[in-house]
């Protein structure tokens, strides 16, 4: 049978654990069959929560999930058809590597001869074939979550939802493990729902991400739109390293502002203002930021004193701090043809496009980057 449009729906769906105090508020989203969906956010922001909901482990307050247009809140877990990944890989310590594969096959009734067939292409599509008769601690961690991978996918689920699979590896392994699950997915066409708090990760591996804080989305977009065209602060903050810049907007029209700081004047793009008058944070990224631009190439342009210069191997990070606005950061690239010269302690004039600088609102935002699972 085709799947429909929408593989996956939740619909105006709630949870509170006290009857007060909602753990996710009024969330709706739909994927579509073979997406990759990630769901970014801090802790406590509900992203695991609705995760736990459509895998059953979790039942809504309020509101209906659609797996492939079938109401889902009153089925049990296992009758679902979905492939978990945990962060603790949840192997069975007392199975080999093939037993540890097969035992979803088993539950579900598969012949002896069906068995065998998906474990051995199962391990030879995560290329483990060699450790079958190994035991789970007898595998390295990436091993062993190459396994939980396998494990997820051995029944052929048409979706699998993972929750933080990453978290207890190192960075090297965890980016090499982001690119085999983006692998496996493009490969086998599944469904992905994916968990995280790693923003690179979610940038990487997702066709649209859904940041969550507070128990609400703040913005569904593209990996791309997320990071080019934050909606609000808080995706602005929490969606890499921007600079935040507290003004008063003084003029407005539909493509542009005049951001008023103190005594200087910023144009910007308005995002989300409420109005001449009113309270804005400017949102510039680091690598947006010219030092030195040829003159008339930027619409904004300050001087200030340069009080920081780190090498971070392909770029520069520098610290530039402006009179009356704060401290600036600036990312420059490294010229392969010859490296750059900056002085700490000389002044410098750096500039940046408006539509690079987005007015935002001006809501509280939480600790940047937390990294809480």
């Amino acid at each position: 049978m085709a799947l429909q449009k929408e593989y996956v729906s939740f619909q105006h769906v709630q949870k509170t654990y006290d009857g007060e105090n909602l753990v996710v508020k009024d969330f709706n989203l739909v994927i579509e069959p073979g997406e990759f969906v990630t769901m970014l956010g801090p802790s406590g922001s509900g992203k695991t929560t609705c995760l736990m909901m459509l895998a059953g482990f979790e039942t809504a307050t309020k509101g209906e999930i659609y797996i492939n247009g079938t109401p889902v809140n009153n089925l049990a877990p296992h009758k679902r058809d979905i492939g978990m990944v945990f962060q603790n890989y949840a192997l069975f310590p007392h199975m080999t590597i093939a037993e540890n594969l097969a035992f979803p096959l088993k539950v579900r009734k598969l012949s002896a001869d069906d068995v065998e067939r998906k474990v051995t292409s199962v391990l030879e599509m995560v290329e483990l074939s060699h450790v079958a008769n190994r035991y789970p601690k007898q595998l390295s961690g990436g091993q062993q979550q190459r396994v939980a991978l396998a494990r997820a996918l051995v029944f052929e689920p048409k979706l699998v939802l993972m929750d933080e699979p990453l978290g207890a590896l190192d960075k090297q392994l965890r980016e090499q493990m982001q690119l085999e699950i983006k692998r496996l997915h493009e490969k086998l066409g599944i469904t992905v729902l994916y968990v995280t708090h790693d923003q690179d990760e979610a940038l990487t591996m997702s066709d649209r991400i859904a940041v969550f804080n507070n128990g609400a989305v703040q913005q569904l977009a593209s990996p791309t739109d997320l990071y080019e065209s934050p909606s609000n602060a808080f995706v602005a903050q929490f969606i890499g390293e921007n600079n935040q810049i507290k003004g008063v907007v003084s003029q407005l029209d539909s493509h542009r502002c005049t951001v008023s700081v103190n005594d200087l004047a910023i144009i910007a793009k308005p995002v989300k203002v409420a109005g001449v008058g009113e309270p804005t944070l400017l949102s510039v990224r680091p690598e947006k930021i010219v030092v030195e631009p040829e003159a008339g190439s930027c619409d904004n342009e300050l001087t200030g004193l340069l009080r920081e210069l780190i090498y971070h191997g392909d770029h520069h990070r520098l610290v530039v701090e402006i009179a009356g606005v704060g401290d600036i950061v600036v990312k420059v690239p490294n010229d392969s043809h010859g490296e750059r010269s900056f002085v700490a302690g000389r002044q410098y004039t750096i500039g940046w496009l408006s539509q690079d600088c987005h007015a935002l609102d001006c809501q509280k935002v939480q600790a940047e980057h937390e990294v809480a699972a």
